[in-house]
């Protein structure tokens, strides 16, 4: 058996478990299992994953560093695939990460969504957004690892909404660390549905929810999320970045 076969047996083994927690965890919240969309994180695997991955089904893939995804997307334009950006956006990385991805899940600021929106325009694209909601924000409004607080949603959604180029799509979260919701990965995911479900009267279309990784998306689907973001679950442990 070559490399690959064997790569691709195991990423296969890999989908079907996660497929089964999925089914699993859709069934236990009386949900359709096709009620969820499964994003593989590739970030840190090469591009001859994404085409085993493509290959076996998946159409949604996600990157969280534009300089490891822009050449990944390049290389995998032939594939059928919805690119994610989910990690931390640099406006000046903003012109690259429009150029691929279909979603953008990390708008936490006004600043970025001028910057995305210009981009954009200039590309001749549509692209989704999902404001980034940090449960964990201090006093700044802001969340250790990105996010804007949920005081913050209202009014940046209405910008996204009125950007050109831009489609305010929903929300997303990373369940915090720390703060009240550290270790409370379901109340946290449910505070987000909430969120979810007050934005959706002012923007009714704006109806995705991404919430849950490898280790809690049964949480995420018993809270209501419609989408899940799962990467070691899939591709294994990360490599260590140099």
């Amino acid at each position: 058996m070559t490399n690959l076969q064997e790569r691709t047996a195991e990423l296969a083994a890999n989908l079907a478990t996660v497929e089964e927690r999925i089914t699993a965890a859709c069934a236990a919240a009386g949900r359709k299992r096709d009620d969820v969309t499964l994003i593989v994180v590739t970030k840190t695997y090469p591009a001859s994953d994404v085409r085993i991955l493509s290959g076996l089904g998946v159409r949604h893939v996600a990157e969280n560093r534009d300089q490891d995804a822009a050449p990944k997307a390049a290389d995998c334009s032939d594939l059928p695939l919805t690119w994610h950006f989910v990690g931390q956006l640099q406006t000046n990385k903003v012109r690259s990460v429009a150029s691929y991805a279909g979603l953008v899940q990390s708008i936490d600021r006004g600043k970025l969504v001028t910057a995305l929106s210009k981009e954009a325009v200039r590309a001749d694209r549509e692209l989704g957004c999902l404001i980034q909601v940090a449960l964990d924000a201090g006093a700044d409004g802001r969340g250790e690892r990105g996010g804007i607080g949920p005081g913050g949603v209202e009014e940046l959604a209405a910008r996204v909404a009125e950007a050109p180029g831009l489609r305010l799509d929903g929300l997303m979260t990373v369940a915090p660390l720390t703060g009240d919701y550290a270790g409370r990965q379901q109340a946290a995911f449910e505070r987000l549905m909430d969120l979810s479900t007050a934005m959706r009267a002012a923007h009714p279309a704006a109806n995705m929810v991404s919430a849950g990784m490898s280790s809690d998306l049964e949480q995420a689907v018993a809270a209501g999320a419609t989408h899940v973001r799962v990467g070691t679950a899939v591709l294994g442990v990360r490599p260590r970045l140099g």
